[in-house]
C-alpha cells in the first residue's frame, strides 16, 4: 500500500519573486512560470495525483484562466498572499490585508472554498494566525523545521506532523491548524524547494522514504517558475536558475513514479485532525535528529 505525500505548489511569477525584485536589472517578458502550471496539471494527471497550489491573489487577478485551470483540473486552491510581499516587513494591517484580500480574489477567480495558507519565503507575519483566523482559514503551512540556514530561513521550529497552530504560537485561535513542510532526518534542511535542484531527487526520494517510515506524511514545495527557461536578468543569483527547466521537469516526473499517493494539504489536515482532535500527535518530533 503507498503512503501519503504532498505537492505543494507556491504559484508565483518569477517577477513576483524576492530575486528578481531586488534584482538590479529588468526583463521584457510577462507571466513568466505559467507554462510549469501546465506541466504541472498535464503530470499528474498523467500519475493520477493531485496538488495544493498556494497561489498569489494579484497573479490570479492578471491571469485568472491559468489559476481557474489549476482549480478544473481538481487541484486545491490555497493563499500565498496578494502581493508575495514578506509579511514580516509589513504592518499588523497590511498583513492582514494580505491575507484577507488574497482569499477574496482567489475564491472569486475559482469559485472554490480557499481554507489553506502559505507565507513568502515561510516568512511569518505579525498577528499572522490571529489574522487567517479572522478571514476564515481553516489550516496554515508556513513553517519548514529545518536547521538555520544563514540569509533563508530556518531554526524556529521542531514540527514536523499537522497540529494545532498554538504549537507554533502559544497565542495562535482555537482551531487553526499547521502542516509544516518536511525536512531531511539527521540534515534538517527541506527536501525541496532550491534544495532538490542542489542535490537532486535522489536527496528528496530518499527523505520521502525516511519520513514515510516514522508515519510521517511528506510534505513538499515547488514553483512553476522553476520548471521553465528563465530569462536572464542582471542582478539575479546564479543559484536561483541552477537546474530551472528541463532538469526540473525531469526531477518532478522521477518523484511523481514513486509508490507515494499524492494527495492534498487539505486533506491531510482533515485527517489528522479527525484522528487526533487534540493535536498530541503533531507536538515536536525530535526523533527526527538522527535518520
Amino acid at each position: 500500500m503507498s503512503h501519503r505525500a504532498v505537492l505543494s505548489i507556491d504559484v508565483e511569477l518569477f517577477s513576483q519573486t524576492p530575486a528578481y525584485r531586488s534584482a538590479s536589472g529588468e526583463m521584457a517578458a510577462t507571466g513568466v512560470g505559467l507554462a510549469g502550471g501546465e506541466f504541472f496539471r498535464e503530470t499528474l494527471r498523467e500519475h493520477d495525483a493531485t496538488a495544493t497550489c498556494f497561489v498569489v491573489s494579484g497573479m490570479a487577478e492578471q491571469f485568472p484562466d491559468a489559476v481557474t485551470a489549476l482549480a478544473d483540473a481538481g487541484f486545491e486552491i490555497g493563499s500565498h498572499t496578494h502581493t508575495h510581499r514578506h509579511l514580516s516587513e509589513l504592518s499588523p494591517a497590511d498583513c492582514r490585508e494580505e491575507i484577507a484580500r488574497s482569499k477574496e480574489v482567489l475564491e472569486r477567480v475559482t469559485g472554490e472554498p480557499v481554507t489553506g495558507f502559505r507565507a513568502p519565503s515561510f516568512d511569518i507575519g505579525p498577528n499572522q494566525f490571529a489574522a487567517l483566523s479572522e478571514a476564515g482559514y481553516r489550516y496554515d503551512s508556513s513553517v519548514v523545521p529545518s536547521r538555520a540556514i544563514p540569509g533563508w530561513y530556518g531554526g524556529e521550529f521542531d514540527l514536523h506532523r499537522p497540529a494545532p497552530a498554538t504549537a507554533v504560537d502559544p497565542d495562535a485561535p482555537e482551531g487553526l491548524a499547521e502542516l509544516p513542510v518536511s525536512v531531511m532526518p539527521g540534515l534538517r534542511l527541506p527536501l525541496t524547494g532550491t534544495w532538490i535542484r542542489f542535490f537532486g531527487p535522489r536527496y528528496t526520494i530518499l527523505g520521502m522514504k525516511l519520513l514515510a517510515r516514522r508515519g510521517i506524511t511528506p510534505v513538499l514545495y515547488v514553483h512553476p517558475w522553476e520548471l521553465v527557461d528563465l530569462p536572464a536578468v542582471e542582478g539575479v543569483p546564479s543559484r536561483v536558475y541552477y537546474h530551472t527547466g528541463e532538469w526540473m521537469r525531469r526531477a518532478i516526473e522521477r518523484i511523481l513514479d514513486q509508490d507515494f499517493a499524492f494527495t492534498t494539504a487539505r486533506s491531510v489536515v482533515a485527517d489528522s485532525i479527525a484522528t487526533d482532535p487534540a493535536g498530541a500527535a503533531g507536538t515536536t518530533d525530535t526523533e527526527l535528529g538522527e535518520p
